[in-house]
């Protein structure tokens, strides 16, 4: 008897009129959302910078590490090279993974870790290059590093959305289970008042 008022309460929860929250207003200072984009619309981004990555891969193999440390430079440039093409790499397949299912915050933000990450190295590279290889190839990697900004920078939008709509969905969820647990507790509280 017992689980049948339980389940009766609980289908009550679902269909009870306002059983749709609002969700929570955002906290003061806070700017509001702007909205999330739809898939349709960051999976090209996405795309975009896996293609953008795949073009990194030819410039960097150009850059000879190995003759800068002869000239002086310190041997972490190797390493710095070789982790900047394995990052190419994984980046471009995460992109392209990515713009199938957009919305998984965990791979978005391990994208998003993976760009920032390759950029800075990059940076390094860049200026290895500059001084240790040739000015103009210098030039021709950082212009193509640059052009990823835009892309990076709508893509971090997403995700910063991405997080908030998690975030307002896990809030409703939160409101709706304690009020579906007052709602099974005031039927045991009743019964116990009748067996006294």
């Amino acid at each position: 008897m017992h689980s049948a008022l339980r389940c009766l309460a609980v289908l009550a929860c679902a269909a009870a009129p306002g059983a749709q929250t609002q969700p929570a207003a955002p906290a003061p200072g806070t700017p509001p959302p702007q909205g999330l984009e739809a898939e349709w619309d960051i999976a090209p981004v996405l795309q975009q910078i896996g293609a953008h990555a795949s073009r990194l891969l030819p410039l960097l193999d150009r850059i000879d590490a190995p003759s800068w440390v002869a000239k002086g430079a310190s041997d972490t440039y190797a390493a710095q090279l070789q982790s900047s093409k394995d990052q190419t790499k994984a980046i471009a397949a995460a992109a392209r993974a990515l713009a199938r299912k957009p919305d998984n915050l965990s791979a978005s933000l391990d994208l998003f870790f993976r760009i920032q990450g390759l950029e800075t190295m990059l940076g390094s590279l860049v200026e290895g290059t500059r001084k240790y290889q040739s000015p103009a190839a210098a030039q021709e990697l950082a212009a193509l590093v640059a052009e990823n900004g835009a892309n990076r920078q709508r893509f971090e939008r997403y995700i910063v959305n991405l997080a908030q709509e998690r975030e307002r969905d896990y809030q409703v969820m939160d409101q709706e289970a304690q009020r579906c647990r007052g709602a099974l507790a005031a039927p045991a509280k009743g019964s116990e008042r009748r067996k006294k």
